[in-house]
Order: C-alpha cells, then sequence, then structure tokens
C-alpha cells in the first residue's frame, strides 16, 4: 500500500513538564540522521508528535528504522486527503479495499476532530463513515470493543489523516537525554541486552570490551564488534573501547587463590572501566549481572566486585531470569551473534568452584600483593583502542590483522 505520511507519537518524555521541549528535539535529531538514507522524505513537527511526508521514499524501510528511535511509542502509516466528508468516505472506502479483510472482521472508526470548525463533530464523523463502509463491505461487523480493525480518521485544517495501523517503537528517553555510561560488553547474551535497556532509559553508552589474546580468538573481538554495531543501530553511533587484558588476567593465575580468579577479573575490569569513564565524561558503568545466574552475580560477589569503584553501577537485568533476557536479546537482533561459539576472556579462566562468597579482606590482600596491579591497569588503559562504529561501519577481518572501515550516515 502507498502511504503519504508517517505520524510518529513520543512516549514516556511527554511526563518531562519543562524538559519536553528539549526531549522532543532531541528525538527530533536522532529521526533527521535515521533518514538521511531517505533523502526525499521531509519532517514536520508539532506539539507531541512529528509527521514524515514519504515523498515516494520506501515506507517500510522507513519504519523498520524508525521504531529503532528512543524516545519514539509508536509508528503509523497514513493515507492523507481533503478534510470534505465526501471526501473522507471516499479515501477511506478506497483504503480498505486494499486490506485482506476476511468475513466476520470486527470493525470500527475512531474520528477525532482537530479542526474545530469541521462541520461534524468526531461522534457523528464515526456514524458518518462507518455506515457507508458497512454497506460497501460486507464482511465487516461492528465491534465497539477490541476489534481486529479499527479506521483512525483525524481531521486537521490542512487535510484528514486516515490510517488503522499502530506500530509500536523502542519508547524510552531520547538517546542521551539521561546522561552517558560505559557498558561493560561481552560476547555474551546478557551484556548486549543490558547496553539496550540503558539506553532505552535515555543513557549514552560507550561499551569496553576485554580481551585476552591470544587466549581469546580475533572472531571473538570481530563478534563483539558486531554487537556494538547492532546496538548502534538504536542510537545511531557508539565508541566501544578495547582493552588489552592479558596480563592482568594472567597475573591472578599466579597468587594460588584459583577460586577467586573471576572476583580479581571483575574487580579490574571495573577498576579500568572506571579509568575510561572518567576520561570519557560518563558517570555510571553499566553491567548485565543478573542475581543468581553464575557465581560471580550472587549478591555477595556482586557487594565484593563493586566495591572496586565509586561510580553507580547500574544493572538493568539483575532480576531478569534467562528466558526474559533471551526474549529480549532476539527481539533486538543480538541473540544469534551472542550465540557464536568464540569465548571471551571471563568463560576461559573460570575455575572448577569458584567461590560464591567472596571475602573482601581476602580479596583486597591479593590485590596488594601484586605490587605491579596498579600501573598494569594504567598500562592497559594506555593501550586501549577507541573505534566509532555506526550500523553501517564495515568491519573486515583478514589472518594478519583487523581493520574497522567507517562508513558514516
Amino acid at each position: 500500500m502507498k502511504y503519504d505520511m508517517l505520524l510518529l507519537r513520543f512516549g514516556e518524555l511527554t511526563l518531562k513538564g519543562r524538559n519536553r521541549n528539549r526531549f522532543e528535539n532531541t528525538v527530533l535529531k536522532h529521526v533527521k540522521s535515521v533518514l538521511r538514507p531517505f533523502p526525499a522524505a521531509t519532517i514536520q513537527k508539532e506539539y507531541g508528535r512529528l509527521y514524515i511526508v514519504i515523498n515516494g521514499e520506501d515506507s517500510e524501510s522507513m519504519i523498520k528504522e524508525l521504531k529503532k528511535v528512543f524516545g519514539l511509542y509508536s509508528v503509523s502509516p497514513v493515507i492523507v486527503c481533503p478534510s470534505e466528508l465526501d471526501a473522507i468516505v471516499e479515501t477511506s472506502t478506497s483504503f480498505l479495499k486494499q486490506m485482506p479483510l476476511k468475513d466476520g472482521t470486527t470493525f470500527k472508526v475512531s474520528a477525532r476532530r482537530v479542526w474545530k470548525k469541521f462541520p461534524y463533530s468526531s461522534h457523528e464523523m464515526n456514524h458518518l463513515v462507518g455506515a457507508p463502509l458497512l454497506q460497501e463491505f460486507e464482511q465487516l461487523k461492528i465491534s465497539m470493543k477490541d476489534p481486529e480493525l479499527e479506521l483512525r480518521i483525524e481531521i486537521r485544517e490542512t487535510g484528514t489523516y486516515i490510517f488503522c495501523e499502530v506500530i509500536p517503537a523502542a519508547g524510552g528517553f531520547p538517546r542521551g537525554s539521561n546522561g552517558k555510561a560505559m557498558l561493560l560488553l561481552s560476547g555474551g547474551i546478557d551484556s548486549p541486552v543490558a547496553g539496550y535497556s540503558a539506553m532505552r532509559r535515555g543513557l549514552e553508552v560507550e561499551a569496553v570490551h576485554f580481551y585476552s589474546y591470544p587466549f581469546t580468538s580475533r572472531k571473538a573481538k570481530e563478534k563483539v564488534m558486531e554487537l556494538a554495531k547492532v546496538l548502534s543501530g538504536y542510537s545511531g553511533r557508539i565508541k566501544i573501547h578495547l582493552v588489552p587484558f592479558t596480563e592482568i588476567q594472567t597475573s591472578f593465575t599466579t597468587v594460588g587463590q584459583d577460586n577467586l580468579i573471576i572476583t580479581l577479573m571483575r574487580r579490574s575490569m571495573l577498576r579500568i572501566a572506571t579509568m575510561l569513564a572518567e576520561r570519557e565524561g560518563a558517570l555510571a558503568i553499566v553491567t548485565g549481572d543478573s542475581l543468581g545466574q553464575v557465581a560471580s552475580q550472587t549478591l555477595p560477589s556482586m557487594n565484593v566486585i563493586g566495591r572496586a569503584t565509586e561510580l553507580p553501577l547500574l544493572r538493568p537485568l539483575v532480576t531478569m531470569d534467562k528466558n526474559e533476557i533471551m526474549d529480549i536479546a532476539k527481539q533486538i537482533g543480538t541473540y544469534d551473534l551472542s550465540i557464536l561459539p568464540y569465548e571471551d576472556c571471563c568463560t576461559l579462566f573460570v575455575p572448577k568452584s569458584p567461590t560464591t562468597n567472596p571475602n573482601l579482606h581476602v580479596v583486597e590482600r591479593i590485590e596488594a600483593s601484586l605490587e605491579n596491579l596498579p600501573a598494569m591497569l594504567e598500562d592497559a588503559v594506555r593501550r586501549t583502542e577507541s573505534v566509532v562504529l555506526t550500523p553501517r561501519s564495515v568491519i573486515e577481518t583478514d589472518r594478519d590483522e583487523e581493520t574497522i572501515q567507517e562508513d558514516w550516515f
């Protein structure tokens, strides 16, 4: 079906009072960046809504991308006609003729008269449009409560908008409207979902990934880059910091406390992420912890690990079970990448019996015995490679080296 416009509705940001205009302008900026591949499309802004005039562009492709914009609650493809009764009835009839209607389809008309000088009220328009449609389409059956098909009509001075679909969008708050945080991004299922959840709450997220070459393969690193690229589809772009972790990780294998290796590694990761956060102006750290899922995510373990940083630790998945997390991963497009069989640095050094109740004083004493640990942490930060990815970035890998080519919007 050929549509004339797309109607975009704002979500939670409508509750923000004095900040509303700033939030709406942030969404508008994001929408403009999404529409760059569709140069003929134009944007019209109204209070609480955006309208995109399609001008012959591919509406399905536009909707696919707009659904990812945080701060948008829903998208509706719209047909426009003159604000005259005969034109509205004629356009509504033509509109329904293009839809696959089956016998017994429940139906109603929901008219809304925005232009108060229009001669008929909203209630009158429900009957004036609904009656001829019921005569034209015998397969329709009127139902005022939860109909299968709801024809929505918005009557405005400049034209009347006719549509049926209300396609859910990402919702939440506009990108970056609530500050910046660092995301600990592994190659697993949980951390990309945590990143998505944080971005949906208006956080600008920069990813931090720890790799231990040659213990982890370049394929594992490439996998994480692809995960970050998927997340960039929801934010427009994302910066990822690739931290060399081999020296730090192997140093913990020499202390004779194998059951504490994961605790020690996670604390060092938080310290490095904190240094990067201070450098990048981030105010929190996001992790994919889910309470009780693994040994490092028991409450005692999270308590000891979390004390390695003074920054707030945000754990969006903390009360979710694995099935809930997997469902979101499939929805946002990270699941198939996450289950690829390339191990990250944490899974390689998991002991047979990791502690679920580490002692903070013992952990701190072990760290103090590693005199070079602070220098190794600082060196890892110095050698960190930072790359900005967009949904259209091209990641190329060969046997000798990895190169990343940027293809900006």
